[in-house]
């Protein structure tokens, strides 16, 4: 995810487990599915089309991951 090479092929499913092990509550309200975590001021809206990640979205969370630098440790 982290390269952009597919960023119109990540399955919604994964990314919401993605961000939930690292951190991110989650709540949903009709087909928006809303992340927030502890210490961000960010907030993430996602909503699946055809059970994929918009790309854009895809791109969103790639820029918060590599901005507070999540992943490189939160996730075994």
């Amino acid at each position: 995810m982290l390269s952009g090479s597919a960023d119109a092929n990540v399955e919604f499913s994964h990314l919401c487990q993605l961000l939930a092990r690292l951190g991110f509550e989650e709540r949903v309200k009709g087909s928006h599915h809303i992340f927030t975590r502890e210490g961000m001021e960010e907030i993430l809206n996602l909503q699946p089309k055809g059970g994929k990640v918009k790309a854009y979205q895809v791109k969103q969370v790639r820029n918060i991951l590599v901005k507070y630098r999540l992943g490189e440790t939160d996730v075994d």
